[in-house]
């Protein structure tokens, strides 16, 4: 497939290359397919990239230790420090337990508890940290401003959207789409997924997809610069972003054609219906592409895909959304 001229850009096509030759395969060539009931209740064509049969339920694993390939060298001796909602920090536990590197991990008291249980079952120090996720992550910045310790930003880092940017890769290579329908929190995956297809196949519409309270990245593509918003309110933890990385926002630029918001009913109707017609335990995040469907009727004209991002659930999650 040839590969379109299009202007420079700081993530790059051959690193995303790279990537798929080099991830751990566990992570990689995740199942995507339609499944028709899914399809006929939405009234869509839609085709599902799962990327919840990992060791992390999450599609995370791929941009993490994408990173740990490219920097380990050059940071060898330092220990690591991460902000997570829940999944990224899952994600360098895994990589760094892989590679017997310490990590710290700064997340909220409200986080998921199963995630920080993973977290510490892989050998990650979790440090909880006020209600906020952003709040926890100056903490983490601070604490390695004070210390050797290097804090690795989803969303930041180019080596984490061109490893998760292997999914876009994967997504154009099997059946045709019109508009790919992708989470959007830190902006690592959207922008990663973006980047190689509107390389590959520029008439595929890229749309990243917000919950409408947690619209700071969204707010900050309609304004071209990163927009920070004062509060994050929604049951999608894994992309309930109040300050957008810079980086992410302009990373945004030349590969992602809108974004849309979606409602918290919309959300948990999403994960019902994905549990019901499509057999798939998915959380709040990973379903927003879905519920866009159900609150944007004019993209059901179009073949659609989106990715299923994570499907870390809670036994109470459970009990409210599945039962």
């Amino acid at each position: 497939m040839p590969i379109i001229n299009i202007p420079p850009h700081r993530l790059s096509l051959d690193n995303i290359t790279r990537a798929a030759a080099c991830i751990d395969p566990i992570f990689l060539n995740s199942p995507q397919f339609e499944s028709e009931p899914l399809s006929a209740v939405l009234g869509a064509s839609l085709r599902l990239k799962v990327e919840t049969n990992n060791p992390l339920r999450s599609f995370k694993g791929r941009g993490a230790d994408f990173f740990m390939h490219e920097n380990a060298e050059r940071l060898a001796g330092r220990a690591m420090v991460c902000a997570t909602a829940g999944n990224w920090g899952q994600a360098m536990a895994y990589v760094c337990r892989a590679r017997q590197w310490p990590l710290v991990v700064y997340s909220a008291t409200t986080a998921n508890p199963l995630k920080l249980e993973r977290m510490r079952a892989m050998g990650a120090e979790v440090r909880l940290y006020s209600d906020d996720f952003d709040t926890a992550k100056e903490h983490a910045k601070r604490f390695c401003a004070n210390s050797d310790a290097y804090f690795v930003e989803d969303g930041c880092d180019a080596s984490i959207a061109e490893g998760a940017g292997t999914i876009g890769r994967e997504l154009l290579a099997g059946p045709p789409f019109d508009t790919v329908l992708v989470p959007l929190g830190n902006g690592a995956l959207l922008t990663g997924v973006g980047r190689w297809i509107k390389a590959h196949a520029p008439h595929v519409r890229v749309v990243g997809i917000c919950a409408e309270g947690a619209d700071a990245m969204a707010a900050s593509w309609h304004k071209g610069r990163a927009v920070n918003r004062g509060v994050a309110n929604t049951i999608a933890d894994g992309i309930a972003v109040r300050l957008p990385v810079p980086e992410a926002v302009a990373d945004m630029k030349g590969t992602v054609d809108d974004v849309l918001l979606v409602s918290e009913h919309a959300i948990e109707r999403a994960i019902r219906l994905v549990f019901t017609h499509a057999g798939l335990v998915v959380e709040p995040a990973g379903v927003v592409g879905v519920a866009a469907v159900l609150e944007h009727p004019v993209l059901r004209t179009e073949r659609l895909a989106t990715v299923l991002c994570g499907s870390n659930l809670t036994g109470a999650q459970v009990a409210q959304w599945l039962t």
